[in-house]
């Protein structure tokens, strides 16, 4: 595997013996790590949404909270991690409601930027069921903030997109963010 051979070289890099005991298998590992942590790049959104759309006449707001998800820094790549709340108020169409976790996952297994996965969701979920409006907010601890650079433990980076009526209605940006405990 061309990843294992570039592992390799890295380890050789920074002054490892890739060969001793503890690191003979690391290639293999991160190969694998790394497989897992991008896999979204081979995850069609509209396959993971395809199935999951419902016709339901419901009008009131949909929040699913707490969504954890882990991605990887496009900048450093190391890990940034935390919590997704997805809010939207349908008009005649709804998710199944773990399509939501999943279009999370699908997005954050790619190298990203907070800022642009917050978005990518809430675009997605707009697009597929056509709601009044879409609120998204992302927390999120990034690695690259607290293990290097600033070395800031206790930081805690917060994004949200809103579209539509949750960006347009104070009342409900105020309604989903005070239901997520963010208002």
């Amino acid at each position: 595997m061309q990843i294992e051979g570039l592992i390799r070289e890295l380890l050789k890099e920074i002054g490892e013996d890739p060969d001793r005991d503890g690191l003979a298998a690391t290639p293999s590992r991160v190969a694998k790590s790394f497989a897992t942590l991008t896999s979204g790049y081979h995850q069609d959104i509209r396959q993971i949404v395809k199935d999951a759309i419902f016709e339901e006449k419901c009008d009131d707001m949909v929040i699913l909270k707490n969504i954890e998800f882990y991605s990887l820094c496009e900048h450093h790549l190391l890990p940034f991690y935390g919590k997704c709340h997805i809010g939207y108020i349908p008009k005649g169409r709804i998710f199944g409601v773990s399509k939501l976790a999943r279009i999370v996952d699908c997005f954050a297994r790619r190298l990203q930027l907070q800022e642009r996965l917050t978005h990518q969701i809430a675009q997605t979920v707009l697009d597929a069921v056509q709601p009044e409006g879409v609120g998204v907010v992302m927390e999120a601890q990034h690695m690259c903030m607290t293990m290097r650079g600033v070395e800031k433990q206790e930081s805690m980076m917060v994004t949200s997109a809103m579209l539509g009526s949750f960006r347009k209605e104070q009342a409900t940006r105020y309604e989903f963010l005070r239901l997520i405990d963010k208002g």
